[in-house]
This record gives C-alpha cells, sequence and structure tokens, in this order.
C-alpha cells in the first residue's frame, strides 16, 4: 500500500510539475517576445556594419514583426470580447424565452376564465333570459344544460316560433327594412359609353376627381369579365375614391372595409359564430352582401389596402366562389344549424352571394405590404393607376340609379355586337405560340374567357378594340414574365416586341411593349 501511495504520489506532482513548466514556458515566452532590452543588444551587436539599406531593412522589420504580434492581441481580444457579447445574447434570449412562456401560461390561464365566464353568462341567461342557474350547480351541470339547449335548438321545426333569442342581429334588421319595399324608379336610358362618360364628369363635378375616360373605361368593362377589380399603384392617385364616388353616382354608397395586417381568414370578412353567446359576429362586409339581394341597385364593395395581409387567406373562397359559372352555386356556409328565426335569405345557414355585387380592392407595393399571387392576379382585372389625373372642366352630371339588370343587357348586347374579329383571334394565337415556344408562357382558358367578354364591353364603353386587348395582354399575359429570369430572357423581350409590331402593326400595342421595355431596363 505504502508503495502505491509513494508512486500515486509522485505521479501527480509530476503532472502539475509538468502544467507548471507549461504555463511558465508561456509566460516567460511571451516575456521574451516583448524583451526590448535582449532586442537593443542585439540591434548594437550589428548596427556597425548596417548600410543605409541594411538600417532601413532592419526598421522594417522590426515594424511589421511587431505589427503582425499587435494584430494578434487585437484579435485575441476582440474574440474575447465577441465571445462575451454572445453569452450576453444567448442569456438575454433565454430570458426573453422564459418571460414568453410565463405569458404564453398566462394568456391560456386567461383564456379559459374567459371561456369559462361567458359558459356561465350563456348558461345563466344574461343574453338570452334562460332562467338563472342557481349558485350550488356544478361546471357539470352547466355544460350539461348547454348541451341540452343546444340540442333544443337543432330540433326546432322550420317555420315555429319556439322562443329563442336571434343571433343575427344585423340581418335580421335588413328583413325588416326590406319587408315592406318598394323598387325604386330606374333611370335605365343610357349606354356604356354615356355611362362611362357620366361617371367620369361626375366625379370630376362633384368630388374634384380627375380620372382618364380610360380608366373609368376599363373598370366598367373589367367588371364585365370578372366580379373583382384590383386597383393598384402609388399613393394618392385616387385608388379608393374611384369607387366611392362611382357608389355615389348609383345612388347606392360603397361599402368600405378597411383590411387589417391581422387578417388570417375568411371569418375576418364575414364574421364568425359565438359558440358561447349564441350570437354571429357579423361584419359590414356581411351585411352589405346579404342585402344586395333584396335589391337590383349596383353594389359595391371596397376592400381597402388589400394585401397589407394575405389575400389568399381571407379571400381564398370567394375567387373561387366566384369563378363557378352558375351562380345559382355562389353560397357561403355562415352556420351549420338552422334557427327558425334565422334571417329569411339564409337558405341551410348559407349565404347566397348575389351577382349584383362588385368587389374592388386596392393594393400599394412597398415594403409594408404583401406581394399579389398569381392566383389573385388570374382571377381579379387590374388597373394600374400610377399618376395623378389631370384636372379638367366637367359639366354639372347628376347621379343616375342604373339597375344592374340594365348593365347586365348592355354587357350582353356588346358581346354580340362587338364580338373579337377572327382575324384578331387568329393573330393571338399567333402570339400565344410564339410566347410559348420563347418564354414558356402560356395564355390559358380563363385569360381567353375573360378577353372575349372584356374587349367587345370595352369597345361598347367607347374604346378600340386593339386598346382594349393591348391592355389584357400586359396586364394578364406579359405580367407572368417578372416570375422568369429577366436575365435569360433579356434578349428575347426585343425579338418579342418586333413581333408585337410586325403582327398588329408598329406602335400598336403600347401597353404591351412599355411594359416589356421596363422589363429590359429592371434587369
Amino acid at each position: 500500500m505504502d508503495a502505491f501511495l509513494n508512486w500515486f504520489f509522485a505521479f501527480i506532482t509530476t503532472m502539475f510539475s509538468g502544467i507548471w513548466q507549461g504555463i511558465k514556458s508561456l509566460f516567460l515566452g511571451i516575456v521574451h517576445i516583448f524583451d526590448f532590452g535582449t532586442y537593443f543588444d542585439l540591434f548594437s551587436q550589428f548596427q556597425s556594419d548596417f548600410g543605409p539599406i541594411g538600417w532601413i531593412l532592419a526598421i522594417l522589420s522590426f515594424i511589421l514583426v511587431y505589427a503582425f504580434w499587435l494584430g494578434l492581441l487585437v484579435l485575441f481580444v476582440l474574440l474575447i470580447r465577441k465571445l462575451v457579447r454572445y453569452r450576453s445574447t444567448v442569456i438575454s434570449n433565454e430570458d426573453l424565452l422564459e418571460e414568453i412562456d410565463t405569458l404564453h401560461r398566462d394568456v391560456v390561464r386567461l383564456t379559459q376564465e374567459k371561456e369559462r365566464i361567458l359558459a356561465m353568462k350563456c348558461a345563466n341567461g344574461i343574453d338570452d333570459g334562460v332562467n338563472l342557474v342557481l349558485p350550488e350547480e356544478t361546471d357539470a351541470m352547466l355544460v350539461a344544460k348547454a348541451a341540452t339547449d343546444v340540442a333544443a335548438v337543432e330540433t326546432h321545426p322550420a317555420g315555429e316560433n319556439n322562443g329563442e333569442a336571434q343571433r343575427f342581429y344585423r340581418l335580421a334588421a335588413v328583413d325588416e327594412k326590406y319587408s315592406n319595399y318598394q323598387p325604386p324608379e330606374y333611370e335605365d336610358d343610357v349606354d356604356l359609353a354615356q355611362l362611362c362618360e357620366e361617371i367620369r364628369n361626375f366625379a370630376c363635378f362633384n368630388s374634384r376627381l380627375y380620372y382618364e375616360l380610360k380608366t373609368i373605361r376599363l373598370m366598367i368593362a373589367g367588371f364585365a369579365s370578372t366580379k373583382m377589380i384590383l386597383l393598384q399603384g402609388i399613393s394618392g392617385t385616387g385608388k379608393t375614391s374611384l369607387p366611392y364616388v362611382m357608389g355615389k353616382y348609383f345612388r347606392n354608397d360603397a361599402t368600405i372595409a378597411s383590411v387589417q395586417p391581422s387578417w388570417r381568414d375568411r371569418s375576418e370578412l364575414f364574421g364568425f359564430y359565438n359558440e358561447f353567446t349564441k350570437k354571429f359576429n357579423e361584419t359590414e362586409v356581411l351585411r352589405r352582401i346579404y342585402e344586395s339581394s333584396f335589391t337590383d341597385d349596383v353594389n359595391i364593395i371596397v376592400l381597402d389596402e388589400m394585401n397589407i395581409a394575405r389575400i389568399e387567406y381571407y379571400f381564398a373562397e370567394m375567387l373561387s366562389i366566384l369563378e363557378m359559372p352558375d351562380p345559382e352555386e355562389w353560397k357561403i356556409q355562415l352556420v351549420s344549424s338552422v334557427w327558425n328565426n334565422d334571417p329569411v335569405r339564409l337558405e341551410d345557414g348559407k349565404l347566397k352571394i348575389p351577382t349584383n355585387v362588385w368587389y374592388v380592392g386596392t393594393a400599394n407595393n412597398d415594403d409594408s405590404t404583401f406581394a399579389v399571387s398569381d392566383k389573385v392576379y388570374d382571377r381579379a382585372f387590374v388597373i394600374n393607376l400610377d399618376k395623378k389625373g389631370v384636372p379638367f372642366e366637367a359639366p354639372e352630371t347628376a347621379p343616375r340609379r342604373v339597375s344592374y339588370e340594365h348593365v347586365e343587357k348592355m354587357y350582353g348586347e356588346a358581346v354580340e355586337k362587338h364580338p373579337v374579329s377572327q382575324t384578331i383571334l387568329d393573330k393571338i394565337e399567333k402570339l400565344d405560340a410564339y410566347v410559348i415556344e420563347h418564354f414558356r408562357v402560356a395564355f390559358g382558358n380563363r385569360i381567353m374567357k375573360q378577353l372575349k367578354v372584356f374587349v367587345p364591353v370595352y369597345v361598347a364603353c367607347g374604346g378600340d378594340e386593339l386598346e382594349g386587348l393591348d391592355y389584357m395582354l400586359a396586364t394578364k399575359v406579359f405580367r407572368k414574365f417578372e416570375s422568369l429570369n429577366l436575365g435569360l430572357i433579356r434578349d428575347e423581350i426585343k425579338g418579342l416586341i418586333n413581333f408585337l409590331d410586325a403582327t398588329f402593326g408598329k406602335d400598336t400595342m403600347k401597353e404591351c411593349i412599355a411594359f416589356l421595355r421596363r422589363l429590359q431596363k429592371s434587369y
């Protein structure tokens, strides 16, 4: 045992001696590096043999060597500071995560408390007149009572009044408003060209809003091809004001809904059913859509700053519904059950979207907004408002109540009277083949369907066939080039411009060529 202890002591002593020698050697090495006295003695021994070049090289050598060591020392200090800063950041992040976790637990606890209070309110009849629950009733009894009430609601026969509360207050008010409705006298003695002129003059004379006649024609013709218009461009060009003043002209004010960054689903647009209060939280957009089904007025709903949230999150269902060819299928499920006193125009809890509603979205393209996806661009009609209107003098123009039936009739007559000529269709086919070959981009059936409606109506509004075609191609087809690699297609764009000039006439397709040249410059 003594031999082992002696060996172990010698072993440990040798190890720590080596560690001490290493530390000592490192310290002495650093001291030797900066032993300027020794360096001065060495310099004194050799300086007598230095020539001018030797002196210069000696001084440069001394400076460079110590600059190297100084640089290493600075890097070491910076590394230490970075490690300290990183450690501080990690600790700070851990503290933040812990605080977030605590806040999350508090939110969950408060949410549960809120839900319990709402359940107690509902069960106690504070909102809907149900008999009060005695204090000694337990949570289980409250849940059972609520389930019984829901079952009773779902089994109410349609058409009977069992005394339950109204869950659609705004829509019920609309039912009451139109219970004895008498349709107004519509002023339908107007054609599309006159309609565009009057809207432009009305905006100028009454609101000092100056729009080009082409913009109004694009607006009216765009609604013929799709229910959704997207107005985009810089701020201050009158994007929101245009649908607003159109509502004033049609004697039926537009409903303007300001989109919020927090919008994530369709409930932001239509509202939602609250299971605890047994009420439907109705939005103004829902009320306007429902009310539109009672009249033949032209109705306009504006979604202001539409792309401040992702459009696909809250408006995707509407985009799909409005694409359906049969308007009878334009329905949205609001509630899953049916109450006997639900609004008269809800069918099995479904809201039917009337055809006499136009939807206008405004979009600013900046760092605070989301990019508009191809899905939205394909289904909507885009109007670019990139410059402020030029003031002009307009005659006094009164508003006019035009029926939606008359507008649809004018659209149908325009398509029959001004169909896209076969010559133009042949040129479009050639252009389609050229674009597919050189850019791998196709027109698509939806674009052709919209084109065959938009162009005739644009002509009926007083525009030119090629001008309408030019705008349609620029906003629907060539816009897709933005997603391509501009570096690879830059030379091909020049050939496309020449093809457009050769096929449709030189400088005829102004919108398309201007857009393509902007793409060339942007690379």
